[in-house]
């Protein structure tokens, strides 16, 4: 059977769906930070990020941007009213004391149980450190993976085991991909959907593991 991936854009819109009213989140470099432009009408969400941010709002439309504002991933953002920037120590004291309710990071792999390996490669031109991504993987109530279950090579992100250098351990509750939507941990991989047209044997067999109903 024949199956179409979710674009980058249905793939933010479904992240944004899953984000609960009064919810405090962190978006991490990247992919996710789109999910900040798909956030439903009347649920309030206050978007943080590291470099000391709480009351983010959309993108800023094209000429409007501020440099003096921008998120960690140096992009320039909106602060919505009642928004305010601080202190780096302050903002990764919100990180590490449980005060983020849901971070959605990117990710290299995430194993079944998930581990998450979202920082290295391990080649020798890999970026040096960890950076916040550890501080937020372990220190948010849920963490939530966004990205393409495949690499380009066709290799799953998903894996038994992962191979690259951790950032965390048994962290991600939630794998938001382009084809299915997955929650791991202690009993492996449970589908929570996946796009039409993708029998559950062929996500099983792009994946390389069972996936639990």
């Amino acid at each position: 059977m024949s199956y179409t991936r979710r674009s980058k854009t249905e793939l933010a819109q479904r992240v944004a769906r899953d984000i609960h009213d009064g919810a405090y989140v962190n978006l991490g470099i990247g992919m996710p930070t789109q999910v900040a432009n798909h956030l439903p009408s009347g649920v309030e969400v206050v978007l943080h990020s590291e470099n000391g941010i709480l009351g983010m709002g959309p993108a800023p439309a094209a000429g409007q941007e501020d440099y003096d504002l921008i998120n960690a991933g140096k992009q320039p953002v909106t602060l919505l009213p009642g928004g305010c920037y601080f202190h780096h120590a302050d903002s990764f004291g919100m990180m590490r004391g449980g005060h983020i309710d849901i971070c959605v990071l990117g990710a290299f792999q995430v194993s079944a149980s998930g581990d998450l390996a979202n920082w290295s490669t391990g080649e020798p031109d890999s970026i040096p450190a960890v950076g916040g991504a550890m501080d937020l993987a372990v220190g948010a109530r849920q963490t939530w993976v966004m990205m393409d279950l495949l690499t380009k090579q066709g290799q799953s992100k998903v894996v038994e085991s992962c191979s690259y250098p951790l950032t965390g351990v048994g962290c991600v509750k939630r794998i938001y991909s382009d084809l299915a939507t997955l929650e791991c941990g202690e009993n492996g991989l449970r589908l929570i959907d996946k796009v039409d047209g993708l029998s559950h044997a062929e996500l099983e067999k792009l994946i390389g593991l069972p996936v639990g109903n």
